[in-house]
């Protein structure tokens, strides 16, 4: 039992430990300059980005393109510019991040 318990404690301190590490990649590549994980700030927060998105088979493909390449009219008039800072696994690990926002 004391052994299911400590697994238990891990798992959930190293999916802790992800999430926080994927909040910092997106600090270190400025996507927190224009949003916020609660708030809208320049674009849309990413709890909004998650709702929008759940339970669509292709959303994490989509919104990889949307970060490499940019993207305009989704959110308004205020287009994304292509983050050119963002590789294809970085922004892979990114949109996952996002996607588990609620």
């Amino acid at each position: 039992m004391k052994a299911l318990l400590f697994i238990g404690l891990a798992a959930s301190a190293l999916a802790s430990n992800a999430a926080l590490a994927n909040a910092d990649l997106a600090k270190a590549k400025n996507c927190m300059a224009c949003h916020a994980v609660d708030k809208k700030v320049l674009g849309p927060a990413y709890k909004d980005v998650a709702a929008k998105y759940a339970g669509q088979k292709d959303a994490e493909d989509k919104l990889v393109q949307k970060v490499l390449k940019g993207s305009s009219g989704v959110w308004g008039p205020v287009p994304m510019p292509a983050n050119t800072q963002v590789n294809d696994a970085e922004a892979h690990t990114l949109v996952k991040w996002i996607l588990s926002q609620k």
